[in-house]
C-alpha cells in the first residue's frame, strides 16, 4: 500500500476518533453524599469523618390519613424530604408550594415520591396534617405529610438527612427550622441537598431527579 495512502488513512482514523470522543454524550452522574461530603455544620459530631456507606435510617411516622409510614412505603423509590410545620408563616408555604411543583412534574411516575416531616409534631396532629394536605394539593399516593415522635424526627433531621446546622436532643425546648430539600435514591443514599425556597434550586432538583431515574 502506498505510503501517502497509509498516511491519509491514519489521519482519517485519528479525525474520526476525535470526533466520536467530542460528540459522545457525557453521562451525568450525581454524588453519593456521605458525612465527609457535607458541610460540617450539617453533620452531627458523632458522624463527622465517615466517608462511606451512609444511608437514611429506618423511620416510623404517621401521615395525613393516620397511617403508619415506614421506609417500606419508599422501597425502590426516589424521593424528596423536607421538614416543615403547618403554622409556619415564613419559608414553609414557599417550600410546600415547591414540593407541589415537584409532585406535579412527576405526577405520572410512580417511582418518585415526597416526604414532608413536621418539626412540631406535638402540635401537628393528624387532623391538622389532613387539612394542610387538602389546602396544598397533596396527592396521598405520592406525598406523605407526617408527624411522629419528636426525638425520632429530630434525630432523622440531624443524623440521617443532614438537614439542619444546630445541635440538640429533640427535647421540649429543641426546635429546628430549615429550607433544605434532600434527594434520596432507591438505595436510601442521599444524592443532593437543595435550598427549597430558591426557584433555581428547584429546577436543579427536578433535573437531578431525572438524571437519577434515567
Amino acid at each position: 500500500m502506498p505510503k501517502p495512502f497509509m498516511l491519509l488513512l491514519l489521519s482519517l482514523v485519528i479525525v474520526l476518533t476525535v470526533l466520536f470522543t467530542v460528540l459522545e454524550p457525557v453521562e451525568e452522574k450525581l454524588t453519593v453524599y456521605n458525612p465527609v461530603d457535607v458541610h460540617p455544620e450539617l453533620v452531627d459530631k458523632s458522624l463527622q469523618g465517615i466517608d462511606k456507606n451512609h444511608t437514611v435510617a429506618d423511620f416510623e411516622l404517621i401521615n395525613q390519613n393516620g397511617e403508619t409510614i415506614t421506609q417500606d412505603a419508599y422501597k425502590n423509590k426516589v424521593y424528596v424530604t423536607d421538614f416543615f410545620f403547618t403554622s409556619c408563616p415564613s419559608i414553609c408555604p414557599v417550600m410546600t408550594n415547591n414540593m407541589a411543583k415537584i409532585q406535579n412534574e412527576f405526577l405520572s411516575d410512580d417511582n418518585i415520591m415526597l416526604l414532608s416531616i413536621s418539626v412540631t409534631p406535638n402540635v401537628d396532629d393528624i387532623l391538622k396534617l389532613r387539612d394542610y394536605a387538602d389546602n396544598k394539593g397533596v396527592i396521598d399516593s405520592k406525598w406523605n405529610v407526617t408527624t411522629g415522635n419528636k426525638q425520632h424526627i429530630y434525630q432523622l433531621a440531624r443524623k440521617s438527612y443532614f438537614a439542619v446546622t444546630d445541635e440538640g436532643d429533640g427535647g421540649l425546648q429543641d426546635f429546628i427550622h430549615t429550607p433544605n430539600f434532600i434527594l434520596v435514591d432507591k438505595q436510601k443514599q442521599i444524592r443532593g441537598i437543595y435550598n427549597g425556597i430558591d426557584d433555581n434550586e428547584i429546577l436543579r432538583l427536578i433535573n437531578d431527579i431525572k438524571i437519577l431515574t434515567n
